[in-house]
């Protein structure tokens, strides 16, 4: 008789048992991690992505593994191939980076530099979960000024991944981390074209994201002019009274930082630089529909959304 070949249950049942096989080889605390994660992969990467999962189970108990299980991980990630098996150890490092001792461990025992050379894997969510764990791991400074030197990757990734996508999200969720401070926002100029088109196409969630970063990137004066030279003809509908609260609450803080740095700059901003369609003529010009939209905004039952209406117009 001939070989009988595989059904699709059974295919699945092998790959299962090739990660329990692989994490034998490293050891008792990989193994339960990435035993764990095979049974259970959803659910793992649910509690990496967006906190712990709604049937209150308890997460992997990542903090209790050493740098030994840590560093057989990440040799792990060296050595294989596979990208079920590099997704489940990504996740594992992913979990485990939310407890900071985890997030100096994991940079001493340089893996930093392995999970960075994932963001250029052809398979999605290879580069998914690796910007998540990177995500986890930038909470941290000391990880930051090794984690930089992957912002212009994680720019491109964003640009490229499918528009809403979770890879997408993902890398808008670490240069949010990585704008928090103005060292690194000098890598993201080149974005603000991308950032600005997810925020006139994206979803809300995706808005949301991409604000953070322009909320971060706005507040640092080095970046006012980029950032007025830039065109986003849709930007008006954002400062309606109907908009989703968070976003609008974002962009009126994103406009209140943009018209601080200006009227902070020594000398006037010259008009004739902006193009008619850039955000500095949607927002700088005081007899324009912008106005309008803040004169409107006053009168909007949110307190915080009056407050930062009131600090734009004082500005």
């Amino acid at each position: 008789m001939g070989r009988r070949l595989p059904r699709q249950g059974e295919m699945g049942d092998a790959r299962g048992v090739a990660v329990r096989v692989a994490a034998v080889a490293l050891g008792a605390g990989a193994c339960y991690c990435l035993w764990r994660l095979a049974a259970g992969g959803r659910r793992a990467a649910a509690w990496a992505a967006r906190g712990p999962p709604s049937d209150n189970s308890p997460p992997v108990s990542t903090h209790a593994m050493d740098a030994d299980a840590l560093q057989k991980l990440i040799h792990l990630l060296q050595a294989t191939d596979d990208p079920l098996i590099q997704e489940q150890a990504l996740v594992t490092l992913s979990n485990s980076a939310a407890f900071s001792v985890n997030q100096d461990t994991i940079r001493n025992l340089d893996g930093l530099s392995v999970i960075g050379g994932m963001l250029s894997d052809c398979v999605p969510k290879v580069k998914e979960k690796a910007l998540n764990a990177l995500n986890n791991l930038s909470m941290n400074i000391k990880n930051q000024e090794e984690i930089q030197v992957y912002i212009t990757q994680v720019c491109r990734n964003v640009e490229s991944a499918p528009l809403n996508s979770d890879l997408q999200l993902a890398g808008l969720r670490l240069l949010t981390n990585m704008s928090v401070t103005s060292d690194y926002h000098h890598k993201m100029i080149n974005s603000i074209p991308c950032f600005l088109h997810l925020l006139s196409e994206g979803t809300e969630r995706t808005q949301i994201q991409v604000l953070k970063v322009l909320v971060n990137s706005s507040a640092n004066p080095a970046m006012t002019r980029h950032l007025l030279r830039a065109q986003v003809p849709s930007l008006l509908s954002l400062f309606d009274n109907c908009m989703n609260r968070d976003i609008l609450l974002r962009a009126l803080a994103f406009a209140a930082n943009l018209k601080k740095n200006m009227n902070n700059e020594d000398g006037t901003m010259i008009q004739d630089q902006y193009g008619e369609d850039s955000i500095f003529f949607t927002l700088c010009r005081d007899s324009t529909p912008f106005a309008q939209k803040l004169a409107s905004l006053l009168h909007h039952s949110d307190t915080e959304v009056k407050e930062q209406v009131v600090r734009i117009l004082t500005q």
